[in-house]
């Protein structure tokens, strides 16, 4: 094929000083700023106590104390000292489906921008070929008379350019970014919440086990009280009404029990479920919370640091960015828009002609375009753009908001959760002491059976209240590790680590197709 060596210098001089200028213009529309961190050096009305209440004998009642400025580790979960938890939390970050999505979504995104730039700021080459076969009249040659049949063959190389002059395209792939952005931190905002729900759930799992527990072991007792009621009763020792109170008392601990039991099947399920397996296949391990460790160091980030580490306020920018590109590129709209195409080929009557130094051909091209009237579509979408940069920083504002509020309330629980856990320990042995006293004194007949009664009933309480006690303190511990933003930026692999199930699904699909 021929082509000519160059086009006309003064045309090729043109549309490189016109590309130059181009790339050195400034873009119309607002130019982003990030916005500045909450003034404030502190996260709670009150002052915070250094160290925490401690309450030694039992699960959850370790030494804690708030380190400021700590850095917080990226598996943090770790620091439960629990191997089964870590191996779930692992299994989780292959299989959850919720979080494959999410890093599907940033993929996408991804090649988004990437599609963008190749649209945007590039211009577009096509190759284009075509042989057709006509018949003509003389008359369109202004000839009265006689016709022409012929092939006519072209081939031709086509390039259009639009010239970004005012950086619309520019605030394209700029809003194109910020969207990737934000679902990089959507992915990191589902990793966070899918590990802290995983430690919640065991947690939680691990309570409804030994509330079970206590549960049965407070059923079985009743149940031998009730058995020595009722030997009593045929000796005439108690009434009626002290046998049936009691059996009463038993059947309430029954319903207890299998509230404990349909709520633990539950847990399991969910946990089941984080880590992407069904139910019945997922064999969860069996948390216990004396087998989980506090950990004694609680990192405490700086205020101005925390709207850089957590996910949810890092998307809500990223999403402000992008509606600020989006008020420019709405702008740019109102502007002339500047187009160059070209194209460089050749055509002939025949085939072999085709390449001839005589079928050459070539055209450059500019335009322009001024928007004038189309019913004010144009302005009322830059408003539009810029209502949405508004309610973007509304949105900003209150997901910071809601991020503070998150810390402080976790520190808060943190605090008056190891005072309640205490407080807690204290009353269960109390009661324990107290009922096995008056058990005693029952049997011997110097207590009442109203007075075992009522201390079975106190000891039932404190003991699921101090049991609820010790699920707090790490369920406590676990939220405020995900209030502080869950360490991620200290991550050295991805937040998704799937076994390759799609790609598998996909060949299998193949091979039955």
């Amino acid at each position: 094929m021929f082509f000519p060596k160059a086009l006309p210098p003064l045309l090729l001089h043109l549309l490189l000083l016109i590309c130059a200028g181009v790339l050195s213009a400034c873009a119309v529309g607002p130019d982003f700023k990030q916005p500045n961190a909450p003034n404030t050096s502190t996260y709670t009305e009150d002052p915070l106590s250094t160290k925490l209440a401690t309450a030694p004998g039992v699960p959850g009642g370790t030494n804690q104390e708030f380190v400021e400025g700590a850095e917080i580790e990226a598996q943090w979960w770790e620091l439960f000292k629990s191997p089964e938890l870590n191996v779930l939390i692992k299994k989780a970050l292959q299989q959850n489906p919720t979080l494959g999505a999410a890093d599907a979504a940033l993929r996408a995104a991804q090649e988004n921008v990437n599609a963008q730039i190749g649209g945007q700021y590039f211009p577009a080459v096509g190759l284009s070929g075509d042989a057709m076969r006509q018949k003509q009249p003389s008359a369109v040659y202004g000839i009265p008379y006689g016709s022409d049949t012929y092939n006519l063959y072209n081939t031709s190389v086509n390039v259009t350019y639009k010239l970004d002059v005012f950086g619309g395209g520019r605030r394209i792939v700029e809003n194109a970014r910020a969207q990737a952005e934000f679902q990089q931190f959507q992915l990191e905002g589902a990793y966070l919440s899918l590990t802290a729900n995983i430690v919640t759930g065991a947690v939680k799992e691990a309570a409804l086990r030994a509330q079970l527990q206590a549960t049965a072991e407070i059923l079985k007792a009743q149940q031998n009280l009730a058995d020595v009621t009722e030997k009593q009763l045929k000796i005439g020792t108690v009434n009626k009404v002290d046998l049936t109170s009691q059996q009463t008392l038993v059947a309430n601990s029954q319903v207890d029990l299998f509230n404990y039991e349909r709520n633990l099947a539950f847990a399991r399920n969910q946990l089941a479920v984080l880590t992407g397996e069904l139910p019945s296949n997922a064999n969860i391990t069996k948390f216990d919370l004396t087998t989980l460790q506090l950990p004694e160091k609680l990192p405490l980030s700086v205020p101005s640091s925390l709207v850089r580490q957590r996910p949810d306020v890092r998307a809500a920018e990223a999403q402000l960015k992008a509606t600020n590109a989006l008020v420019g590129v709405a702008t740019a709209n109102l502007l002339p828009q500047f187009n160059i195409t070209g194209a460089i080929g050749s055509a002939a009557l025949t085939s072999s002609a085709l390449f001839g130094p005589n079928a050459a051909l070539w055209s450059v091209a500019g335009g322009i375009f001024q928007p004038l009237f189309q019913g004010g579509q144009l302005l009322a979408q830059r408003r539009q753009s810029v209502a949405l940069y508004e309610q973007s920083v509304y949105q900003y504002q209150a997901t910071v908001l809601k991020a503070f509020q998150e810390v402080a309330d976790a520190l808060r629980a943190l605090e008056t959760g190891a005072q309640a856990l205490k407080a807690a320990s204290d009353a269960e042995r109390y009661a324990f002491e107290t009922l096995d006293l008056v058990q005693h004194q029952y049997k011997l007949g110097t207590a009442s059976y109203l007075a075992v009664l009522y201390y079975q009933n106190l000891y039932q309480q404190a003991k699921v209240k101090s049991v609820a006690a010790q699920a707090v303190r790490f369920s406590d511990t676990a939220a405020l590790f995900a209030a502080l933003g869950g360490g991620w930026w200290n991550r050295a692999g991805p937040a998704f680590q799937p076994k390759d199930v799609v790609n598998k699904d996909l060949n299998e699909t193949s091979r039955d197709n």
